[in-house]
This record gives structure tokens, sequence and C-alpha cells, in this order.
């Protein structure tokens, strides 16, 4: 029991810090600064969190089960897919790319807003009708009203919902190396370490919602109160991941010799 209780305390409050990396925030920052919602803020720290520790477990899984070994130049390719990630997420921040795909794809701001939904009863069966005034647009999801997925899905837009999957995703390719390995130097036992990553993943998913939520709220308070500030944050959080993304890049490519004849590669 006492094993049990160190593996799981231990594990969650590391992937709580874990959660607090600076690619980690700066990624979700240019995420976040398009909403005008703490709640959806803390959702995209949720889908983040998810993403990131789908790949932890399965990588990580696989190097302790299968004593499997990365090679340099593997590894610091999975590294640098996050700065080039950092960068495409700014680009997209400082171009509006990211704001017009908000605006387009998300329910609430499609077709001006004309969608909203009803909840109809027939016997004992319920189910949704969203649909909108305009003739072109009619929409019906038979769907029961308690479902967590669709009302999110219904409510916050499939591409708000995949994107901070995706990233969480690409994140967890350049960490999943560093802890199995730590994790596999320290607990000697694989069913132990394949539990330890899966806590790690829960205080991953934990700590990174509580820093959305706390990065969203300045974005949700002057985007409703102070447009030109709250676009000025925008700009900023672009700025810094292309910089941010742009130094890992050169530090992987270049310090580290990926895109030299000899990579040295240490997981971290």
């Amino acid at each position: 029991m006492v094993n049990l209780l160190t593996v799981v305390g231990v594990g969650f409050l590391l992937g709580i810090r874990h959660a607090t990396d600076p690619d980690h925030v700066i990624a979700v920052t240019t995420i976040v600064s398009r909403q005008r919602s703490i709640r959806h803020a803390g959702l995209i720290g949720i889908l983040w969190g998810l993403g990131h520790t789908i790949t932890i477990l399965f990588v990580g899984a696989a190097i302790i089960l299968f004593n499997l070994v990365i090679p340099p130049r593997v590894g610091l390719t999975m590294e640098l897919a996050v700065g080039l990630m950092l960068i495409f997420l700014g680009v997209l921040n400082l171009t509006g790319v990211t704001q017009w795909v908000t605006d387009r794809f998300m329910p609430a701001h499609s077709h001006g807003g004309a969608l909203h939904a009803h909840a109809h009863a027939h016997g004992s069966d319920e189910h949704a009708l969203i649909h909108g005034h305009n003739p072109e647009v009619h929409l019906n999801l038979e769907q029961k009203p308690e479902g967590a997925f669709q009302n999110a899905l219904a409510r916050f837009g499939l591409y708000q919902l995949l994107r901070p999957l995706a990233v969480g995703i690409v994140h967890g390719l350049a960490g999943s190396a560093a802890v199995a390995l730590l994790v596999l130097t320290t607990i000697g036992d694989p069913r132990w370490a394949v539990l330890y990553l899966l806590i790690f993943g829960f205080g991953t998913i934990a700590g990174m919602m509580l820093i959305t939520m706390i990065i969203g709220a300045p974005f949700a308070y002057t985007g409703k109160r102070f447009a030109n500030l709250n676009r000025g944050l925008g700009v900023a959080s672009g700025l810094i991941s292309v910089a941010f993304g742009l130094f890992i890049t050169f530090q992987i490519g270049f310090v580290d010799g990926l895109f030299t004849a000899n990579p040295h590669w240490i997981p971290r």
C-alpha cells in the first residue's frame, strides 16, 4: 500500500509540475488567447493534457515493456516537432488565421449566430434539435441532452476540440522518452512503471487545466471590455510562441546536432 501511495502521490505531483514547462505554457497560451470563456480555456487544458497523456502512455509503455532504444536522430526529431508546432501556432495567431477559423467553425459564431438548440421529448426519448431560422441552416442531432461530448461539440466546435488534443499529442512525443527512462531507472517493476505513467498523465491534465484557466482569465476579461488590449495580448502570445519555437529549433538542429552528421541527444 505504501508503494502504491508513493507512486500515485509522486506521479501526480510531478505531472502537475510537468504541465508548467515553458513550451507547454506557451503552446496553450496561443490557443486560449482567442477564448472568451474561462470554462472553455479549462477544457482546452484538459484536452491538451489528454493528448499529452496518450503519447506519454503509449510511447513510454513501449519503451518500458519492450526495452525500446530510441536513436538520437529520432529522439531529436521528436523534440523538434515541438519547436515547429510552436512556430506554426504563433504564425496562425499573428496572421489572424486562428481567429478566422474560430469564427468560421465554432457553432456559436457560424451562420451569424443563427444556430441554436431546443430539447424535444417524444415519450420517454429526448433529443436536441439544433437549427437556425435562415433557410440554409438546418442541423438535427439525435442525442441525449446529458451527453458531455455531444454538448461540448455543439457549444465548442470540432476544430476547437481537436486542436489542443493534437498539440498535446505532439508535445507528448518530446517528453515521453525522458519520462519513461527516468521511471524505468527508479521503478524496477514494469507494471508499477506503467501505472506511474498513467498517474503522471492525470497530474498533467489537472495541472494544465488550472494553468489554462489562469491564463484564459485575462483574455476572457479583456475580450469583453478592452478589445485593443485583448488584440495586443494575442499578438504578444503569437510573437513569444514563434520566438521560443525558433530557439528550440536552433537548439535541436545545430547545438544538439540534428542537422549535422553527429547528433547527440540526452532525453530531458
